[in-house]
């Protein structure tokens, strides 16, 4: 009939991710800035799995000046989320760990053996916005000496590093991986973490990619960049270099 060629267009369906484990997302209920509830919870899991992804790690914040996390208070957050899966009938293989600030709390947890650290002994961490930690080589290297592997989380956000590139190469052969965030890559952030993302990846620097999903916003992101024109050619170049499958 006429009025079907007026009709719009359906949305082209998101394209799969390049990498099937998750290593950094917010979606525990209730224990950060993410996830407030297991229903939410359950239909962040959703989307996650229309992009491809079987398994993740989640990563709630560990920081002492906003979330005094716990490896408990963390184990009752995921203990609700496996409740509420097994209720729903949600497919997804769950661990967790933890996003670990580096600030004196850490530190402390440092000393104490009390990380929570991820399969194969990696630990994901993150600076500050505002100022870079001045012992970070430090703490690489102490780290390392247990047997840890560090991985610093989105090192393309940390405007003093986009200003000085060249600690990307001194953290780097420390021996820090990096992971980068897909919402940087589709440009959620803003032009300039797009364009460093993009410099560690054609450094090679890259190890592992994550969502570090939090919200519905975060969601409708990533759907318009797995539909976009760039999403193939970033995901060709990245793909080889990545991680994540060898964790789960």
């Amino acid at each position: 009939m006429l009025f079907n060629f007026f009709k719009k267009k359906e949305k082209a369906e998101p394209q799969k991710l390049f990498y099937s484990t998750d290593i950094h997302s917010h979606v525990l209920p209730g224990i950060d800035d993410g996830s407030p509830n297991t229903d939410v919870s359950i239909a962040l899991l959703d989307a996650m799995k229309s992009w491809g992804i079987t398994a993740i790690i989640a990563t709630p914040h560990i920081a002492e000046e906003n979330f005094e996390n716990t490896p408990q208070s963390i184990k009752n957050a995921y203990d609700k989320l496996s409740t509420r899966m097994l209720d729903t009938g949600t497919e997804m293989e769950v661990k967790f760990s933890a996003e670990h600030r580096i600030d004196d709390r850490f530190r402390k947890m440092i000393e104490d053996d009390n990380l929570l650290v991820m399969p194969n002994n990696y630990l994901l961490i993150e600076n500050s916005f505002v100022q870079p930690p001045i012992d970070l080589k430090n703490i690489i290297y102490e780290l390392q000496l247990k047997d840890i592997k560090p991985i610093l989380a989105h090192p393309e956000r940390y405007g003093y590093y986009q200003r000085k590139k060249e600690v990307y190469d001194e953290l780097f052969n420390a021996g820090c991986e990096f992971q980068i965030n897909l919402l940087s890559l589709a440009g959620y952030y803003g032009d300039r973490e797009k364009e460093t993302a993009l410099w560690l990846a054609n450094r090679g620097y890259v190890s592992f990619v994550g969502t570090d999903l939090h919200h519905f916003g975060h969601v409708e992101v990533i759907n318009r960049f797995l539909r976009s024109k760039e999403y193939p050619s970033i995901a060709e170049r990245l793909a080889p270099a990545i991680k994540n499958n060898e964790l789960l």
